[in-house]
């Protein structure tokens, strides 16, 4: 078995000290060097084979923190793990306190097409291999042609650009070639006119009209995901889905992304087709139709992590008082143990999000240095190859 570890770690804004990302908002040299720590920290104790890494404004910011993370790693391995000279320095316990670091390790980033002057500046993606990546990264956003979604006869809805751009790499691991999709999908916070924004005239009826944009823009921009994994998925290849979905598991964003569940029996369904009452599909058809569909789901880590350890929540956001998962992992049916073509499974699936204060709380806007995400870490066994 080859086991490795593959997580999602949303940053919060990573930039570097004194640049101005959104309006009036910019670190001080004190901030970034605390965020700088903080996140490091994180990313030591994650000692994570892949991370999938959202908000990400500048590439070297990262690697600042990567360094960090690496200086911190070795300085913890001269402290805790024993040298040739000691004869218990073989035992298992000392290769799973050790931290690998990233010195060799590939880092892609997918900076933001919509990215603009100070005060403008809109987040990209990064995703960090230890395995190194099979051929060139790609980056989702520009759609040629753009995506519309047709209404029947009653107008129409065109997306030409995804609002951040969706990372596709596939990354080598146990004589396996994992396809692996990092996203970050359009936020709840409301698309809103001039209008709408001044809250001094609260227009409740065009604020509606913002959170309507906002999640039209995420749906098309789960299907244009959909569209890209279900393309992997019929070429045969095993997927990954990570990122911030800004939608909870069961959100018709995140149900587009992982695709339908099979009805229970179509052979009760009428045919699409029907031409009497009791024309239904046949028993084949039903075995051929769940078929189809299954092959092309994605399974949440969370759910079956959750399924295994009888464990009742996990969350990766919390504010004003809700605590849910908007930070999510997806697998095909290649790592579910039960498949036919199952070339592995998750052994185990880590939450980090003891950091995370409600949005509500007196105490949140004093946390604003650390992310404001939980980071999920899925634990990964693949069988040998022959």
């Amino acid at each position: 078995m080859t086991d490795f570890t593959i997580a999602s770690f949303n940053v919060k804004n990573l930039i570097g000290a004194d640049r101005e990302y959104y309006k009036y908002e910019s670190y001080t040299p004190e901030e970034y060097a605390w965020k700088e720590d903080w996140l490091a920290e994180q990313l030591l104790t994650m000692d994570t084979d892949i991370v999938c890494f959202q908000e990400i404004f500048e590439e070297s910011a990262l690697r600042d923190v990567i360094n960090e993370a690496d200086a911190r790693g070795s300085e913890l391995n001269d402290a805790v793990i024993p040298d040739r000279s000691k004869k218990y320095r073989r035992k298992a316990i000392f290769r799973k306190l050790a931290y690998q670091p990233y010195t060799d390790a590939a880092l892609a980033f997918a900076p933001n097409a919509n990215d603009g002057e100070p005060g403008q500046r809109r987040p990209g993606l990064a995703v960090l291999s230890r395995f190194g990546f099979v051929g060139e990264p790609e980056i989702i956003q520009d759609l040629s042609p753009a995506v519309t979604v047709q209404f029947g006869d009653n107008g129409h809805f065109t997306l030409d650009r995804v609002s951040r751009p969706i990372m596709k790499v596939r990354i080598p691991v146990g004589g396996q070639v994992i396809t692996v999709f990092n996203c970050h999908l359009k936020s709840k916070l409301g698309e809103f006119e001039a209008n709408e924004a001044d809250l001094t005239d609260y227009d409740p009826v065009g604020r509606a009209m913002g959170s309507l944009r906002a999640a039209t823009r995420r749906m098309a921009e789960a299907w244009v995901l959909r569209r890209a994994v279900v393309a992997e998925l019929e070429a045969g290849n095993p997927v990954m889905v990570l990122g911030d979905f800004n939608d909870s598991e069961h959100a018709v964003s995140s149900e587009i992304i992982t695709g339908e569940i099979p009805f229970k029996n179509y052979s009760w369904m009428r045919r699409h087709d029907a031409k009497h009452r009791s024309d239904r599909y046949t028993k084949d058809e039903n075995a051929q139709i769940t078929g189809d569909i299954e092959a092309v789901r994605l399974h949440s880590a969370e759910k079956l992590f959750v399924k295994k350890s009888l464990r009742d929540m996990v969350y990766t956001a919390a504010f004003g008082g809700v605590f849910e998962s908007i930070d999510q992992i997806l697998l095909s049916r290649h790592f579910l143990a039960e498949a036919d073509n199952s070339i592995g499974e998750m052994a185990y699936f880590s939450v980090l999000n003891d950091h995370l204060t409600d949005g509500s709380h007196p105490e949140a806007p004093h946390n604003k240095l650390a992310s404001d995400h939980g980071q999920i870490i899925a634990h990964m066994s693949l069988k040998d190859t022959d």
